[in-house]
């Protein structure tokens, strides 16, 4: 089980970048070979505008509930590089965890449902319930292909609820269900001052500056205490239940030890108002990846820059819709945008936020197995990532789902030594399987 994974691991999976697609094309068989071989049935591994699509499932369980488990194969790039102490795509075992890019996010978890399914297979002879498997190779990106792929086919994937192993315990040992994401509005902002570029020393004082005209803009997008300062943004943002928030009180959660461990600098910012779980979980965020323009090689060259694009985000939570947010931040952007420069709004990706229902019987289910396993209540938390996918299971096929992680909140998904505890990867097989069982126990369906 640990050296398959390791084989995939080797696989530079990075769906962004164009000269690694047939990397993503290897992991994508990859999968369908690991499918085939613990007796899935109708493989296939589907062509799409952009990385391919791998389905599969397994419907011997006449009156049992459908499970469709849902991951990933595709990674993110792994710079900067000089900072990993070991390479990305050669795993290393190092104090019980392996060191990789994907390792966390999100193959080795992903594989822990192929493997679940082998072992019930081995120990049972056969699975307690219906089973669809459907792993993407884009999620990284966006998630385009299997958006458009669960809208065109939503009688070959009913289900009765979504598997996915994308998230993370609250802290070690603590079993954990997430029960809320939150949306993601990814753009690229251009901004564009002189027809060309120019000699700092003839025109500067006179011409307007791309880099400089877009960190002007940018910096006016919040207050120094992290409040975003697009109209309307905050409208449709609604608190959480007072009976939630006294839940995460009792989270065993330290801000110093969180600062410390998991951010590492030197203090904590945002709404001063909001505690670090809401900061995190409930609010909407705006924050910068990258900026790009101008000179930025060794040694010097004195010019003004012409263009410039920066990498934004808004992440959203339940109730805020992307359009309108979306209109929001490009009316704002027209109305801040610099004298001399010209800007605009291209969006990459767009999804909103959700949420789960803590009282559909397949929590419940799924509480209880992750407690008989770690020997701990299980706690329900919100995430402050986004599944975009989650959200395309409850509106195209009405079904929720289990987020069921086995990560750890200082595992460095998208960072350099990205790593995935090995005994979370067996404990994960075994809870799966063990949610199955008890799943298929529990509910019939006619």
């Amino acid at each position: 089980m640990l050296e398959e994974l390791l084989q995939f691991l080797r696989i530079p999976s990075i769906s962004t970048l164009p000269e690694h697609k047939p990397d993503v094309a290897r992991a994508a068989r990859f999968v369908a070979d690991a499918l085939e071989a613990v007796g899935m049935e109708n493989v296939e591994i589907v062509p799409t505008a952009g990385h391919p699509l791998v389905y599969a499932d397994w419907l011997h369980a006449p009156g049992k509930p459908a499970v469709l488990c849902y991951g990933h194969y595709d990674v993110q790039p792994p710079d900067p590089l000089d900072l990993w102490h070991t390479p990305p795509f050669e795993p290393s075992i190092r104090d019980g965890n392996i060191y990789a890019r994907g390792s966390a996010d999100d193959k080795g978890q992903m594989y822990m449902h192929i493997k679940a399914m082998e072992a019930l297979r081995a120990v049972r002879g056969t699975l307690p319930v219906n089973v669809k498997f459907l792993v993407e190779g884009e999620e990284e990106v966006g998630g385009e292909s299997i958006s458009a792929y669960v809208l065109k086919n939503s009688d070959k994937l009913k289900a009765d609820v979504a598997l996915v192993s994308d998230t993370e315990l609250f802290a070690d040992g603590v079993p954990t269900l997430c029960i809320g994401l939150r949306g993601l509005m990814y753009m690229e902002v251009e901004a564009r001052g002189p027809a060309r570029d120019l000699h700092s020393g003839m025109y500067g004082g006179a011409a307007p500056n791309a880099v400089y005209g877009l960190i002007e803009l940018l910096g006016k997008a919040k207050d120094a205490q992290g409040h975003i300062q697009i109209p309307g943004i905050y409208k449709d943002v609604t608190p959480p239940a007072a009976a939630e928030l006294d839940s995460w009180r009792r989270l065993p959660f330290s801000e110093d030890e969180f600062l410390r461990k998991e951010v590492g600098s030197t203090q904590l910012t945002g709404e001063p108002e909001q505690t670090v779980l809401e900061r995190i979980w409930a609010r909407p965020t705006l924050e910068v990846h990258g900026i790009a323009g101008g000179f930025t090689a060794a040694g010097a060259k004195t010019v003004i820059p012409a263009k410039a694009v920066a990498k934004v985000s808004i992440r959203l939570v339940p109730h805020q819709d992307p359009k309108e947010v979306l209109s929001q931040f490009k009316r704002w952007v027209a109305d801040n945008t610099p004298a001399g420069i010209q800007t605009e709004v291209r969006v990459l990706s767009a999804g909103p936020a959700i949420s789960v229902d803590p009282d559909h019987p397949a929590i419940a289910v799924a509480a209880k197995a992750f407690s008989d396993m770690l020997g701990q209540p299980t706690v329900f938390v919100r995430s402050g990532g986004s599944i975009p996918i989650v959200g395309e299971f409850a509106s195209h096929l009405g079904i929720p789902t289990v987020l069921m992680g086995f990560g750890l909140p200082d595992d460095g998904l998208h960072s350099p030594n990205e790593k995935y505890r090995i005994e979370n990867y067996y404990t994960g097989i075994m809870t799966i399987a063990h949610f199955l069982e008890e799943y298929g126990s529990a509910q019939t369906t006619n």
